[in-house]
């Protein structure tokens, strides 16, 4: 049987990572993944990370402004289109 215990930590000096699990018996083997947060504040920083891709993302956003250039489509529709 699997079970989880989720514990947060900070990196300590040369790259050592504590956790502390008193409910696990002492010898018992687990299998420690880490999931690093990222420490970017914006995640999308790359789409406006070029000129070219600034300029496109931005001239995007003016052509959904204008509703008469958009095609719309209902999910029902979609999921019969393309058989979701």
């Amino acid at each position: 049987m699997v079970s989880e215990i989720k514990k947060q930590s900070v990196v300590g000096k040369n790259g050592k990572i504590e956790i502390q699990a008193p409910d696990l018996p002492e010898g018992t083997l687990v299998e420690v993944i880490v999931l690093v947060e990222s420490q970017t504040t914006d995640e999308t920083d790359y789409l406006l990370s070029t000129p070219a891709n600034r300029d496109n993302l931005l001239q995007a956003i003016e052509r959904v402004k204008e509703p008469k250039n958009l095609i719309v489509i209902a999910p029902d529709e979609w999921n019969e289109k393309y058989r979701v």
